[in-house]
């Protein structure tokens, strides 16, 4: 609409330009016909008035016989009086010149000359256009007694100019005529006014259109604009011709109109302008309205609390996930600041030092973790992650936070923690179960010793027959199966009670020393030898004793079932300690580590279940759970370590195990405080079951 209405106003703006145009050239072309008129009758006026003038002189000349004395004095002031008149001629009854005013012989008097000779020749004769135009007009003048004109003609000087001819009479018999050269370039000269001159050309043509004589300027006329009257004196076809001059374009006219035109595109260009940017802005706004409610459908759809606050920590947006976490609608939480409704009034502090660290920028990069109450009470364990807020101009403007409910993530991990503390707790169970009939021997052997020296010892006393050192003797070794004997109790119940993980600092050669005592019996059954290799020195690790003694306990147990079809003589499981690096699928890699290995010289690891081999419920034993590795790899990056297996060098496989050191308090002895470990030499399972 503004766009046609613009083009109308500039339509129409045309239209009344044209039609102003218009009115100007008609009214020009109404000045030009009245000036013209004017000017026609301003020279029929003083062509008039010289006729009257020539008449008035030609009586005076005829009635008097004398005239001829007094014709040069009057002639000259008719002449000098009128400027039309270029000369003053009296002709006899034949048409022969009698006297010339001016003379003829003057720079003028050229035209006398060759009219004289013309009216010479008679009605008929004369050799050139003004002497047949005078003879013509003379004859016509003699006949009928009345003035006439003559035909326009060149004078001799180069100009144009016609004669009138009046007839001179005395006593009604005509003497002769008195002939009047009219020059009609000094017509025009002296009878058109300046003002006139100034606007139009002005011209006398003949019936032919030639140009008699013109008073003009130098600018060239406008041939569309012209008009052209008769001259009814003297006749013979003479017309008078106004052209109007080309005259330079009004400026002022033309720079407004260039000025409007230029508005009126420029406010089409700009109304142009206007309504693209109207249309992006629209296309916009429904972009916008169609990502605000995808993005609000999606906000919506939410389970993540979202909280945005400002720099000076007042809550400026949350998402319905986060009303319904907290309970709380959001017109009461839009614009609040500390303290919010939804922290716990016994921890008022903490939640203020945590709300002024996020605004400091030092919100934790893995997240906050917070206990919140709903509008009901309850209570829930919350997840905060803070993020800069940044607006569209790229600046600061506060922070978003994302809020988890972990409550039932936490419950499930303690739960998962408990199976798992039951389900090792079954596995060493398990363990203990299979080493029952080796325990029971192991037991048997002290028990019966101890049998042995009691029963001893109590035959001496009773004899009266015995030495005192021989019974002390005995009771020193009975009270050595007796350590001996409580020593496995003890073992055994450490091993098998359930109670929490205790981490701290302990020596893994200390478990593998354990370890190998526990199994000593269960590998001679077996026929395995085992050696103990460790190195002196080395590092304590940090975590479980229990949990480690388990994991090596398996290990062992898993090596010596592999030697089954093993020749009884290669039957030889090597433990050993060394200090190493944490591997790069480590959580500590490149850090000091202690690493624990079992090889065995079994059948090996069949490549397709290597894969398999620490999945749970995977088992190539006919009686197996298929649960004691994955424990192991559970416990083991439990305490920030990793296990895996390799193919062993002399046949078999080589289980590893590694863990990182632990770190050393300055108030807690060294590593060197605790006792050294075995020496490195192999020991057999004689010497270690001792």
């Amino acid at each position: 609409m503004p766009i046609a209405a613009m083009a109308l106003v500039v339509v129409l703006l045309g239209v009344f330009l044209w039609l102003l145009h218009r009115s100007e050239q008609e009214e020009e072309a109404e000045t030009l016909i009245k000036d013209v008129l004017w000017v026609e009758q301003t020279l029929h006026f003083q062509i008039a008035s010289d006729e009257e003038k020539l008449l008035h002189l030609a009586e005076q000349l005829a009635g008097e016989e004398g005239g001829r004395s007094r014709f040069d004095s009057m002639a000259r002031l008719v002449v000098s009086a009128n400027p039309a008149i270029e000369r003053v001629v009296w002709l006899d009854a034949a048409g022969h010149p009698l006297l010339t005013e001016p003379p003829a012989g003057r720079a003028e008097g050229g035209a006398g000359d060759g009219a004289g000779d013309g009216a010479g020749g008679g009605a008929g004769g004369g050799g050139d256009p003004a002497g047949r135009a005078r003879a013509d007009a003379f004859l016509i003048a003699r006949s009928s007694g009345l003035r006439s004109y003559g035909a326009p003609y060149r004078t001799a000087a180069g100009g144009a100019g016609f004669d009138l001819v009046v007839p001179m009479s005395r006593d009604g018999r005509f003497i002769g005529a008195l002939v009047g050269v009219m020059s009609l370039d000094a017509m025009l000269t002296h009878h058109v006014p300046w003002w006139v001159a100034q606007r139009y050309r002005i011209e006398v043509v003949n019936a032919t259109g030639a140009v008699l004589a013109a008073k003009s300027r130098v600018a060239p006329p406008d041939p569309r604009h012209s008009h052209t009257v008769p001259l009814d004196r003297p006749g013979h076809g003479l017309a008078l011709v106004a052209t109007l001059y080309r005259t330079d374009a009004n400026m002022t006219r033309i720079v407004l109109l260039v000025a409007i035109f230029g508005l009126t595109a420029a406010a089409l260009a700009s109304l142009w302008s206007l309504r693209r940017h109207i249309a992006r802005r629209i296309r916009a706004e429904e972009a916008l309205r169609a990502e605000h409610a995808f993005r609000k459908a999606m906000e919506d759809s939410l389970t993540v609390g979202m909280r945005a606050r400002d720099l000076e920590g007042r809550i400026t947006y949350v998402n319905p996930a986060f009303c319904r976490m907290v309970g709380v609608p959001a017109e009461e939480l839009i614009g609040r600041g500390p303290p919010m409704p939804y922290w716990l009034p016994e921890e008022l502090e903490e939640a203020e030092a945590a709300f002024r660290a996020v605004l400091a920028g030092k919100a934790p990069s893995n997240g906050l973790e917070m206990r919140f109450r709903r509008a009901d009470g309850e209570r829930f364990d919350a997840l905060i992650y803070e993020a800069p807020l940044i607006d569209a101009n790229g600046r600061h403007a506060g922070w978003m936070g994302s809020v988890l409910d972990v409550t039932e993530r936490k419950r499930a991990e303690e739960l998962a923690r408990q199976q798992q503390e039951r389900l090792q707790h079954t596995a060493r169970l398990i363990t203990l179960g299979e080493m029952a009939s080796t325990l029971a021997h192991e037991l048997n052997q002290p028990l019966s010793a101890i049998a042995s020296y009691c029963t001893g010892c109590l035959n001496k006393l009773r004899s009266d027959r015995f030495e005192r050192e021989e019974v002390a003797a005995a009771l020193d070794k009975l009270a050595a199966q007796a350590r001996r004997a409580g020593q496995i109790i003890r073992r055994v119940h450490e091993f098998v009670r359930k109670r929490e993980p205790v981490v701290a600092p302990c020596s893994l050669t200390r478990v593998a020393e354990d370890c190998v005592a526990l199994m000593g019996a269960d590998a001679a059954r077996h026929g395995v030898r085992l050696e103990l290799e460790a190195a002196e020195g080395l590092p304590e690790v940090c975590g479980d004793r229990i949990l480690l003694q388990q994991v090596v306990l398996n290990l062992m147990r898993n090596g010596i079932e592999a030697m089954a079809r093993t020749p009884r003589g290669d039957r030889r499981l090597t433990i050993a300690v060394s200090a190493g690096e944490a591997g790069p699928g480590e959580r500590q890699a490149g850090e000091p580590a202690v690493r624990l290995s079992v090889q065995d010289r079994g059948c090996g690891i069949p490549p397709e279940n290597a894969a398999s081999l620490f999945t749970p419920f995977f088992t190539t034993k006919s009686e197996g759970m298929g649960m004691g590795l994955n424990i192991c790899r559970s416990i083991v990056e439990h305490h920030r370590g990793r296990l895996w297996f390799e193919p062993g060098e002399d046949g078999g496989t080589r289980f590893l195990v590694s863990l990182p050191v632990a770190p050393v308090p300055s108030a807690s002895p060294t590593s060197s405080q605790i006792p050294a470990p075995a020496p490195t030499a192999a020991r057999p399972l004689a010497d270690a079951a001792q």
